[in-house]
C-alpha cells in the first residue's frame, strides 16, 4: 500500500488538465466508449419500452389470430373462459372517392375495442364504438383523397361517413407491416362492404384481457391444448411486437459489433500515444530510476496516470452516449418503432464502461512493460540506446486483455456465433496488416539503394533501426479499408434500392380476384392497357403445424433460418413450376396428377428444417390439418416483386378449400390510375395495390438502415484517423531526431518533408491494393450474408472514395511532419 501511495503522488504531480501528451488516449475512448454507450442504451430504452407497453401494444394480454375465418361457437367460448374477448378483422381494401382511389389497410372492430389504451383523434373527440355507416381514417388517407369530417368514401359496396380522423391508433405497432393507410369500422360496417366472401384473404384476431391471476402463457397452452390443429397463430403482451423487438435486437447487435469494432481500432490508437507518451516521459523516467525506483514503481505511476486518464475518457464517454439517446430519438421521428422516454440504461453503460477499460489496459500494457523494463543507463542514452522488450514479457498482459475482451464480448452477446466471427474477421485483419507490415519492412531492406538521395532515404526510413513501419502499415490500412468498407455498403445498398427492385416488379398487386370472373378480370385490364401482362395464382393462408417427426408447437425456440414456421404463410398450388423457381432436389409432380397430396419447399427452408424429399409436412387450412409428402426443393428468385411462395402444393392438395386469386399487372409506365378506374366499378371486393406505394416503404425502410451503418461506420473512421494520428505521434521522436540530423548535414526543410512524403506515398500506394481488396471482401460479406441484398457496389464511387482516403491520410501524415521540420537542431540534439 505504500508502494501505491508513492506512486499516487509522483504521478498526480506529473499529470495536468491539459493532459498534454494522453490527449489521443482521451479522445478515443471517448469516440469508442461513446458509439458503445448510445447503441446499447438506445437498443434497451426501445425494449424496456417495447416490453412496458406490451398490453396497449398487443390489443391484450395475450392475442389469437387466424386466416379467412372466424372462430368457431366452441373455440369462442373456450377464449371466454379466459377474461375479456374483443374481436377485430384486418384485409387489404381500396377506398374510393369520386374518381379518387387509395389502398388502405381496412380494420374492423367489436364495442370492446380497444381492451387497452385509448384511441385519440384530431378532433379531441371521444372514442366510442364506431357507428356502422362511420369510418375513422388515419390521416395519410384524408390528405391523399382530400377528405375531412363528414365525407363520404365507399368501400366495396357500401358508403361510409367519416366520423373522425385519427392521431393514435393503441395497437397499431402490434399490427405489423401494411399496405396502405389505416381504416376502422365496424364489425357490422365490415359486412356490409360484401368484401369477405369465402376465399378471400382476411385474419381474425381475438385479443383476451385475462382475469385475474392467469398468466398469459397459461391461457396460450388452454388454447392450444383444446384446439391442437386449429391453427392458432398466439401472441402474449410479452412479445407483442415479436417483429419490432427482431429487428430492434439484430440491428442493434450488428451495431454494437460495429461500435466494439471502433473501440478496437481506437485501442491501437491508445496503445500508440501511450507509446509516444512515454518516450517522451523518458527523462523523468531515468531520474526515477537513478533514485532508487524499481520497474514495479514505474510501471505503477504510469499505470495510475493512464487509468484515470482512461477513466476521464470512458466518463465523458458514458454521459455523451446517455445523453445522445433524445437526440437520435428525437433526430429518427416515426423510423423507430417506439419513442422510448429518457432513462440512464446502467447495463448498456456499465458494459461499454468494462469494454473501454479492459481495452485501454490490453493496449497499453506493452508500453508500461518496456517503460519499467528497460535500465536508466540505456534510458539516459537517448533515442539511439533504446531496445525492445522481449515479446514474452508484454505477450501474456496482451492476450489476456483480448481473452478479457472477447470473453466480454460473447458471454453478453445476443448471438454468441456473430460475435465471435465478427471479433474473428477484425483480429484477422489487424494480424493481416501487423504482417504485411513486416513484410514491407523486409522487402524495402532487400531493395537495391536508389541513386536519389531523397528516395533512398524513404526506402530506408521503412526498415532503419526503430522504424515504426509496422504501426504505421496498421494504422494506413484501417483507415483505407474502413473507407472502401463503408463506400461499398452504402453504393450497394443504395443500388438495390434504386435498380434492382424496380426493374423487376409489377406495376400492380390485385387481392381477391373471383376464380370464376378471372377472363372478364382479364378482358377489364386489356380494355384499359395497351399491353398488359397479367400473371394469377390461387392465394391462401396456412400455418406449418409441423415437419417430419417434429410438431412446431412443441419446440421451445425456432431453428435458425426458420422464419416460416413464424405465424401464417401464404400457400398456392399450382400444375407446372412457377417462374422465378428452379428445382434442386426431388422433381415437379405431372399436370392432373391425382396421387397423394404432394408439396415443393424453399430449399433454405429445408436445409434450416433438415427436411429430405418423402419427409410429410403438416399445416392448417382453414382450420383443418392437412398433410403432403416433400416431392422436391426449389431455388427461389426473392428478389423480384412477382408471386414468391415458400409452399406450393400440388393442385389435389388445397385445391378445395375455398380461396381467390392473386394477380400481378405489368404496365406501362402511367397506365395504373385506367387500369384502377376500370377495375374497381366492376370488381368492388378485389384490392389493388400499387406497388410504387410498397417500394417507397421498401425505399424507406432500407434508407434508414443504410443510415445507421453509415453512421457506425463514420465513427469507426474516426477511430482509424485516431490510429493514424497516434502511429505518427508514436514515431515523431524518432523522426524528429533524423530530421534534425539530415538538416545538421544540410537537408532543407523542403527536403525533409519531402522523404517523409514518398515514405507516405510508397505506404499508401501499397495499402491501397490491400485495402481495396479487404474493404470490398467486408463489405460483400455484410450486404450479401447480413442483409441478404445483391452486390452491387459503384465501382468508381469506391475508388473515388479511397482516393479521397489516401489523399487524406497523406495530409494528416504530413500536419504531422510539421513539428519536426520546426524543432531546433541544437535543442534535439540536447535533449535526445
Amino acid at each position: 500500500m505504500t508502494d501505491w501511495r508513492l506512486a499516487w503522488r509522483l504521478a498526480r504531480r506529473e499529470l495536468n488538465l491539459r493532459f498534454r501528451g494522453l490527449r489521443l488516449l482521451l479522445a478515443c475512448l471517448f469516440l469508442g466508449v461513446g458509439a458503445l454507450a448510445a447503441i446499447g442504451s438506445l437498443t434497451r430504452a426501445i425494449d424496456g419500452e417495447l416490453a412496458s407497453r406490451g398490453s396497449t401494444i398487443l390489443g391484450g394480454d395475450v392475442e389469437f389470430a387466424t386466416s379467412q375465418r372466424a372462430a368457431t361457437p366452441e373455440e369462442r367460448r373456450a377464449m371466454a373462459a379466459l377474461g375479456t374477448v374483443s374481436e377485430t378483422v384486418r384485409m387489404q381494401a381500396t377506398a374510393v372517392r369520386g374518381a379518387a382511389s387509395v389502398p388502405i389497410e381496412l380494420k374492423g372492430v367489436d364495442r370492446a375495442y380497444p381492451l387497452y389504451g385509448a384511441v385519440r383523434f384530431a378532433d379531441g373527440g371521444t372514442a366510442e364504438p364506431p357507428r356502422d355507416s362511420g369510418i375513422w381514417i388515419a390521416p395519410a388517407l384524408a390528405d391523399r383523397l382530400g377528405v375531412g369530417r363528414g365525407a363520404r368514401i365507399r368501400l366495396g359496396t357500401a358508403e361510409f361517413v367519416v366520423d373522425h380522423v385519427l392521431v393514435e391508433e393503441p395497437d397499431r405497432l402490434g399490427e405489423g407491416f401494411t399496405l396502405g393507410p389505416v381504416a376502422i369500422v365496424s364489425l357490422p360496417g365490415i359486412a356490409r362492404t360484401g368484401l369477405i366472401q369465402p376465399g378471400s384473404l382476411y385474419e381474425t384476431k381475438y385479443r383476451v384481457r385475462l382475469r385475474s391471476g392467469l398468466a398469459p402463457t397459461r391461457a396460450v397452452d388452454r388454447i392450444k391444448a383444446a384446439f391442437p390443429s386449429a391453427g392458432w397463430e398466439s401472441k402474449t403482451r410479452d412479445r407483442a411486437a415479436p417483429g419490432a423487438e427482431r429487428f430492434v435486437q439484430r440491428m442493434g447487435q450488428f451495431l454494437l459489433l460495429v461500435g466494439l469494432s471502433a473501440l478496437v481500432i481506437a485501442g491501437i490508437g491508445v496503445g500508440n500515444g501511450v507509446s509516444s507518451y512515454l518516450a517522451a516521459r523518458r527523462q523523468s523516467i531515468a531520474a526515477l530510476k537513478v533514485l532508487g525506483a524499481t520497474s514495479g514503481m514505474i510501471a505503477r505511476v504510469y499505470l495510475i496516470q493512464i487509468v484515470v486518464v482512461a477513466g476521464i475518457g470512458i466518463l465523458a464517454g458514458l454521459i455523451a452516449g446517455a445523453a445522445a439517446v433524445p437526440l437520435i430519438v428525437a433526430l429518427a421521428g416515426d423510423v423507430l418503432p417506439v419513442a422510448p422516454s429518457f432513462a440512464v440504461q446502467p447495463v448498456p453503460l456499465l458494459l461499454a464502461a468494462a469494454y473501454g477499460m479492459v481495452i485501454a489496459l490490453a493496449f497499453t500494457a506493452p508500453a508500461l512493460v518496456e517503460a519499467g523494463s528497460v535500465p536508466a543507463v540505456v534510458l539516459l542514452r537517448g533515442n539511439a540506446g533504446q531496445r525492445r522488450v522481449p515479446l514474452r514479457r508484454t505477450l501474456p498482459w496482451v492476450a489476456g486483455g483480448g481473452l478479457a475482451l472477447v470473453a466480454l464480448a460473447l458471454l453478453t452477446a445476443e448471438q454468441p456465433g456473430l460475435s465471435a466471427g465478427f471479433l474473428a474477421a477484425v483480429a484477422a485483419v489487424l494480424l493481416l496488416l501487423a504482417g504485411f507490415g513486416w513484410l514491407i519492412r523486409i522487402a524495402a531492406a532487400r531493395l537495391p539503394r536508389a541513386r536519389q538521395p531523397l528516395l533512398r532515404l524513404a526506402v530506408a526510413a521503412l526498415h532503419r533501426p526503430g522504424a515504426r513501419t509496422g504501426t504505421l502499415v496498421v494504422a494506413l490500412g484501417l483507415g483505407l479499408t474502413l473507407f472502401v468498407l463503408l463506400a461499398a455498403i452504402r453504393t450497394s445498398i443504395d443500388a438495390n434500392i434504386a435498380r434492382t427492385v424496380p426493374q423487376r416488379a409489377p406495376a400492380l398487386f390485385a387481392l381477391d380476384v373471383p376464380p370464376q370472373r378471372e377472363a372478364e378480370f382479364r378482358r377489364t385490364v386489356a380494355e384499359a392497357a395497351r399491353k398488359p401482362v397479367v400473371t394469377t395464382v390461387p392465394a391462401m393462408r396456412g400455418t406449418i403445424t409441423g415437419y417430419a417427426t417434429t410438431r412446431v408447437a412443441d419446440l421451445k425456440t425456432l431453428p435458425e433460418g426458420a422464419w416460416a414456421l413464424r405465424g401464417e404463410r401464404g400457400l398456392t398450388y399450382a400444375e407446372t413450376l412457377p417462374d422465378g423457381s428452379q428445382i434442386t432436389a426431388g422433381r415437379w409432380w405431372p399436370r392432373s396428377y391425382a396421387g397423394p397430396p404432394l408439396v415443393s419447399i424453399d430449399e433454405r427452408l429445408a436445409k434450416a428444417l433438415a427436411l429430405k424429399i418423402g419427409d410429410p409436412i403438416q399445416y392448417s387450412l382453414l382450420g383443418v390439418e392437412r398433410s403432403a409428402r416433400i416431392a422436391s426443393f426449389r431455388r427461389i428468385s426473392w428478389d423480384t416483386l412477382g408471386f414468391n411462395f415458400v409452399m406450393v402444393f400440388s393442385p389435389n392438395a388445397i385445391a378445395d378449400a375455398p380461396h381467390n386469386l392473386a394477380a400481378t399487372i405489368d404496365l406501362d409506365r402511367g397506365e395504373e390510375g385506367a387500369v384502377m378506374r376500370a377495375l374497381l366499378p366492376r370488381f368492388p371486393s378485389v384490392s389493388v395495390i400499387e406497388v410504387r406505394d410498397v417500394l417507397g416503404q421498401l425505399r424507406t425502410i432500407v434508407g434508414q438502415m443504410a443510415t445507421a451503418i453509415t453512421a457506425a461506420a463514420s465513427v469507426a473512421i474516426l477511430a482509424g484517423i485516431a490510429v493514424l494520428i497516434g502511429a505518427i505521434a508514436a514515431a515523431r521522436e524518432a523522426r524528429t531526431y533524423d530530421g534534425v540530423i539530415l538538416r545538421t548535414l544540410g537537408a532543407t526543410r523542403l527536403q525533409v518533408l519531402g522523404v517523409q512524403a514518398l515514405e507516405y506515398a510508397f505506404l499508401t500506394v501499397i495499402l491501397s491494393v490491400v485495402a481495396l481488396l479487404l474493404g470490398l471482401g467486408g463489405a460483400w460479406y455484410v450486404v450479401t450474408q447480413v442483409f441478404a441484398f445483391t452486390w452491387l457496389p459503384s465501382y468508381p464511387a469506391v475508388v473515388a472514395t479511397l482516393v479521397v482516403g489516401a489523399g487524406l491520410t497523406m495530409a494528416i501524415g504530413l500536419i504531422g511532419a510539421w513539428p519536426i521540420l520546426s524543432a531546433r537542431p541544437a535543442r534535439a540534439l540536447r535533449d535526445l
